[in-house]
């Protein structure tokens, strides 16, 4: 079940369960209840979600490295955190510009 995330400085924007749980973790939320992001803490937010992107990206390239005798074709890119979480990042810097609030429901 999708969870949707709104704010008046963007258009909605749907995620999954799943990711939405795990991002929502990141920023000490829980989406299993209707939710708020207050504007004056989107920079933070942002910031969690970006060094979240950024660990993930660091444990894949170490893998690959590990990896690269027994893997001589690295691995396609393009489904990671960095893709999932684009729409919500997205809203979460154009609702700081704006000094918005996002919140989420079910």
């Amino acid at each position: 079940m999708p969870v949707t995330f709104q704010s008046a400085a963007t258009a909605d924007v749907q995620i999954f369960n799943e990711l939405a749980q795990y991002l929502l973790g990141l920023l000490g939320k829980r989406p299993d209840k209707p939710g708020v992001i207050q504007h004056d803490k989107l920079p933070l937010a942002i910031i969690r979600i970006e060094q979240a992107i950024s660990n993930e990206e660091k444990a894949e390239t170490a893998e690959d490295a590990l990896n690269c005798v027994a893997q001589p074709v690295p691995r396609e890119r393009g489904n990671g955190l960095a893709q999932r979480a684009r729409p919500l990042l997205d809203m979460m810097r154009e609702a700081d510009l704006r000094h918005a609030d996002i919140s989420w429901a079910i």
